[in-house]
């Protein structure tokens, strides 16, 4: 079954915090000098990133606490938890605050200053930026290639939010810092700053796509939907491979935590075996559930025999 890499994420998180937080200085300084509302758009994008992080390797920090009687399978759904919450950071820092600075320079232009200044922090933070896309990009991809998904199946299917979320996040900045930067150059060659304001609204729209996605992949895990096919089938695969198990007849598996799986197993023993004893059937389902438990992506399991 396998697992995601928990200490790779922590390295991506570390990376995304560093680099944004010296990203959202370069670009409010650079904000304040030029006046341009996209650049404006992109210090409160960088902001909310910074911020986003640190929620993350919150998440990270209290979802490693080993179980205990009141949460008797961890606390790896802190971890959901916090990345929920950074997904409503960039709807609310990120999006919303962009779209309204857009609106506001529409109304209230003014003139662009320090035109190479900003250009040249943009690309600056756009080089940052792609080292911190790297780092997500490899620990993503090392993990669906031991998954043998594509990476959109992965970002659709991972258990650990954490470096979707930096992934998402770096490439909806290297997108809005395209924008920002098309945006400083038509204002400078036309004198019209609406191209400013289209480009922090462009943005705002951009970080509100990456926020519902999110979101939508947070909400998903919180309400522990059940682990994708690709995820159930070598369970099941393991299962039906014990001599002594007729038929599998029903198999749950849900994240309790990134790549820590419930299982509940109904198994109807073969016909051979059905007049074994009650305590060679449990000696059976022991080392069912032993072999199964071995396995670091389990959390728990439980076995329940049925008949036909």
């Amino acid at each position: 079954m396998g697992g995601e890499g928990k200490s790779g994420s922590t390295r991506t998180v570390v990376v995304a915090v560093v680099v944004n937080l010296v990203i959202a200085v370069a670009k409010t300084f650079a904000a304040l000098l030029t006046g341009s509302a996209s650049m404006w758009a992109e210090a409160a994008h960088s902001v909310a990133d910074t911020g986003n992080e640190v929620l993350l390797f919150v998440g990270l920090r209290r979802s490693t606490r080993p179980p205990d009687a009141a949460r008797p399978f961890g606390y790896g759904q802190e971890r959901f938890f916090w990345a929920f919450l950074a997904a409503l950071g960039i709807f609310l820092v990120g999006g919303v605050l962009s779209i309204g600075e857009g609106i506001r320079s529409m109304l209230l232009p003014e003139p662009l200053d320090s035109l190479w200044i900003g250009v040249g922090v943009l690309v600056v933070a756009a080089v940052f930026e792609g080292y911190s896309w790297h780092t997500a990009r490899r620990q993503l991809r090392g993990e669906a290639r031991d998954r043998d998904r594509s990476m959109v199946e992965h970002l659709a299917r991972a258990s650990d939010p954490s470096a979707t979320t930096v992934f998402l996040e770096d490439t909806a900045a290297l997108i809005g810092l395209a924008v920002a930067l098309a945006a400083l150059l038509l204002h400078a060659l036309t004198g019209w700053a609406g191209w400013d304001a289209i480009g922090s609204v462009v943005i705002g729209i951009l970080l509100i796509a990456v926020a519902a996605l999110l979101a939508r992949r947070c909400k998903s895990l919180l309400l522990e939907e059940s682990a994708p096919p690709d995820v159930l089938e070598p369970i099941r695969d393991r299962v039906t491979r014990a001599d002594w198990v007729g038929e599998l007849t029903e198999i749950h598996a849900v994240y309790v935590g990134p790549s820590d799986l419930l299982i509940n197993l109904w198994i109807t023993p073969s016909p051979a075996e059905r007049d074994r004893t009650a305590g060679e059937l449990v000696e059976q389902v022991g080392r069912l559930r032993g072999d199964l438990m071995a396995d670091p992506a389990v959390a728990q399991v439980t076995i329940t025999l049925t008949q036909d």
